[in-house]
């Protein structure tokens, strides 16, 4: 029997990688009009996610990612963004270009 589960249920709920590491919280489901589009997880005291990220409060993981969803959500490494110091600072001093 195929079980269901309420959107509103995965609210707070855990989000792991598929190697085990805390990744953060779920903290918003992103819908369209028939189907879910993402999932917004918010970075949380002690996930990859906060210190990844630094100042940031979270990050939009596609839904294609997530591999399961159960007492936690499993989500592939590829949802792990990639943020070196160096990209960093070369934005910093970025100027906004309008045309």
């Amino acid at each position: 029997m195929l079980k269901t589960k309420k959107i509103t249920d995965t609210f707070e709920q855990r989000v792991y990688t598929d190697q085990g590491e805390y990744f953060g919280d779920i903290e918003e489901c992103i819908l369209t009009i028939n189907k879910v589009f993402g999932w917004r997880v918010k970075a949380t005291r002690g996930s990859s996610l906060s210190s990844l990220l630094g100042g940031a409060k979270g990050v939009i993981v596609p839904h294609q990612l997530v591999k399961a969803i159960g007492d936690v959500m499993i989500i592939s490494k590829a949802a792990i963004p990639s943020y070196s110091s160096e990209e960093g600072k070369e934005n910093e001093n970025d100027e906004d270009i309008v045309e």
